[in-house]
């Protein structure tokens, strides 16, 4: 039943998958500039920006186009970067393990911290430490990521030195980026967490381990977290697309290597071949994760997949 249900939401990612291809081409092309203004020479005649127009397949119609791309992707072929006159596959391929590092890392730190505040929100009953973990989430909900990357990097790169402020060599260069990365999600995670348990602790069945003499950490452990767990598996997952997502920005603001950084240069040099293929990777990071949610919660509760299926 659960493999059944699973495949069934894979299914459905097929007509998502074109919906946002056609999405992603259209928006690449409504942005102004050209990509051969960064390639043809000043006083170079109208002859010779014809034969790269015509070189790169873009004296041909929208519709065309697409079909052409589309057509290649599926032979494995992204194109060629106008600009930077590589494979785009070779470009993805080359950032997209700096990226991944970053993601992964930045999930793992926000995904227990944020469950480990929220649960102590939840069930402190100390005024001061549950007014503390809100004030937290309410400042992680709002701190614009760009912002709070700025000013790690004047407090512990410029000031007290211990962080570098760009690059990738070594696990020190990673620490800024996650932190930036991972505060939004704390934030998030732990209110998330800690409204389900609340919730969950005001059904009968607590009651009545309470009045069986099961101790509150039993119970926690036991019974709450698990009945819990359901929205914030939902949200876990949902995170793996915004985290790379969120390092666009933070990529780029670092100087680190990966995705957001090809991609806001492709933005700047119009390159729509890199541009197409970056989007598309983040677009499918998002799917890729809201089914790993569905799946998730349809092998934890039986209901969901017996609703949908």
């Amino acid at each position: 039943m659960l493999l059944r249900y699973g495949f069934q939401r894979l299914l459905m990612t097929i007509p998502v998958s074109i919906a946002i291809s056609i999405v992603i081409f259209m928006i690449v092309r409504l942005l102004p500039g050209d990509p051969i203004d960064n390639l043809i020479r000043v006083g170079s005649s109208p002859e010779a920006r014809a034969q790269l127009i015509a070189k790169y397949g873009l004296d041909q119609s929208q519709i065309s186009q697409y079909f052409n791309w589309v057509g290649s992707m599926f032979r494995g072929d992204f194109g060629d970067a106008i600009v930077l006159r590589r494979p785009v596959a070779d470009l993805i391929a080359q950032n997209l393990p700096y990226s991944l590092t970053l993601g992964a890392l930045a999930f793992l730190f926000s995904s227990v911290f944020g469950m480990i505040l929220g649960t102590v929100s939840a069930m402190t009953r100390n005024r001061f430490v549950e007014r503390f973990v809100r004030g937290f989430i309410l400042l992680g909900s709002t701190v614009p990521g760009f912002w709070l990357a700025l000013l790690l990097i004047l407090l512990f790169s410029v000031h007290l030195r211990w962080f570098p402020v760009s690059g990738a060599a070594g696990w020190e260069s990673l620490v800024l980026p996650v932190v930036t990365i991972g505060f939004g999600g704390i934030a998030l995670v732990a209110r998330v967490t800690r409204v389900a348990l609340m919730d969950v602790g005001r059904e009968d069945f607590v009651t009545l381990l309470h009045a069986k003499g099961l101790s509150r950490g039993a119970i926690l452990w036991r019974h709450l977290l698990p009945h819990a767990m359901l929205p914030v598996v939902t949200i876990l997952a949902l995170r793996i697309g915004w985290i790379l997502g969120g390092a666009v920005t933070v990529e780029f603001v670092f100087g680190r290597p990966g995705l957001g950084s090809l991609l806001i240069r492709a933005l700047g040099q119009r390159d729509y071949p890199v541009v197409q293929g970056c989007l598309l990777m983040l677009a499918l990071a998002v799917m890729i994760g809201t089914l790993i949610g569905d799946v998730a919660q349809a092998a934890m509760d039986p209901r969901i997949r017996e609703a949908k299926s």
